[in-house]
């Protein structure tokens, strides 16, 4: 990559070389990784949202998680305070279910996905 690009430091932009943010990233890149590694419940828990959401069309409560994931609502309840900040795992309705978990929502959008080979074929997508 050659040139510049648009750097934003406090309230000014300024003109820096392109090779100067390209450092920046990869500088950044193994913390990055580690700020977006799921492990575990959470990890076990976003997949089942991914997985569960299409299938089901509806928001996921937390007691489904639990019982479905041989988990306590407590540790269910902490898994997602700690993945909703991070909004780009999941998002809950104001009754705490989850309603999107990235990349699948059931809240309303102008979006449609449609499988090729029929609804059942997403757990060849997703996983079983």
């Amino acid at each position: 990559m050659t040139g510049t690009v648009l750097w934003g430091t406090g309230s000014a932009i300024v003109e820096r070389p392109a090779s100067d943010w390209l450092a920046a990233l990869e500088a950044r890149a193994p913390r990055t990784r580690e700020t977006l590694r799921l492990a575990g419940a959470s990890r076990a828990i976003r997949e089942f949202a991914v997985r569960e959401l299409p299938r089901t069309g509806g928001p996921l409560g937390p007691g489904r998680l639990a019982a479905a994931l041989s988990l306590t609502e407590e540790q269910v309840a902490r898994v997602l305070a700690d993945l909703e900040p991070r909004l780009f795992f999941l998002v809950r309705n104001a009754r705490g279910e989850i309603t999107w978990a990235f990349p699948v929502t059931v809240a309303p959008t102008p979006h449609r996905i449609r499988l090729a080979t029929g609804p059942d074929d997403w757990e060849n997508i997703f996983g079983a």
